[in-house]
């Protein structure tokens, strides 16, 4: 019981980041489309009140009202998907309804129910274009993810082909070194024959020199053969003749 309460809260507190999340992207995007709505309407009210088709004003009146959720929710939104991984539905509904309640809070409390509703005819339209407003920041969403998943895959494969170069060049940096080992005890073992052959051609002399000075040495003492075969004749004795 006691193990299973942490991860209760743990994903309790990550579903209610998460509401804190979408319901700050609604209304970031109503402050920045109402800035940009003031801009335009300073701008162009002359032009649209010239206007000499009633129904074209009301449309880019109701546009102009709801730029936050036509254009700026759907451009918040597919940045956010970039980066974190949200949920398309509940993200572009939780979003868009966050801010369209503080715009009806705002009509509450300047001109009360008559603010909530404004008639048969301009109400149902205004509900069309939240409507476009949601179905646009979805299809943003869900795009933002595509593109961070096509990112992720890009890096990935990028990672493989960084990791294989690397792989390569370790490949690489140790056939060399064993080259290079080879080379070296090829080397050392020339320097190693070169050496013994120089010993073995100065040996030579060395041991005749020595075999002739032992022959020096034993030839005195031994006897010549001519002595050895022909002894001294002896005198002989003087003969008593007449």
């Amino acid at each position: 019981m006691s193990s299973k309460s942490p991860k209760v809260l743990d994903s309790l507190r990550v579903r209610v980041r998460r509401l804190q999340f979408i319901v700050g992207l609604g209304f970031l995007s109503l402050v920045i489309g109402s800035v940009l709505t003031g801009s335009l309407i300073w701008r162009v009210s002359e032009r649209v009140q010239a206007l000499p088709v009633s129904s074209l004003r009301v449309g880019i009146a109701l546009v102009m009202e709801n730029l936050w959720v036509l254009l700026v929710l759907p451009l918040l939104c597919y940045g956010a998907a970039r980066i974190l991984e949200l949920k398309p539905l509940s993200t572009a509904v939780g979003a868009a309804l966050s801010g369209e309640l503080f715009v009806l809070a705002l009509y509450f409390v300047r001109d009360g129910f008559e603010g909530l509703w404004v008639g048969w005819a301009y109400t149902p339209l205004r509900f069309l274009v939240f409507a476009t407003g949601v179905f646009l920041t979805h299809r943003a969403v869900v795009r933002g993810r595509a593109a961070a998943a096509l990112g992720a895959t890009k890096a990935q494969t990028q990672a493989e082909a960084r990791k294989a170069e690397y792989m390569q060049f370790l490949q690489d940096a140790e056939r060399g070194a064993e080259k290079t080992a080879q080379r070296e005890a090829e080397r050392v073992a020339a320097a190693a024959s070169t050496g013994g052959a120089a010993v073995a051609e100065s040996s030579p002399p060395a041991v005749e020199s020595a075999t002739a000075s032992s022959d020096a040495s034993v030839s005195p003492a031994s006897p010549s053969p001519a002595a050895t075969t022909e002894a001294p004749a002896e005198p002989k004795a003087p003969t008593s003749e007449g």
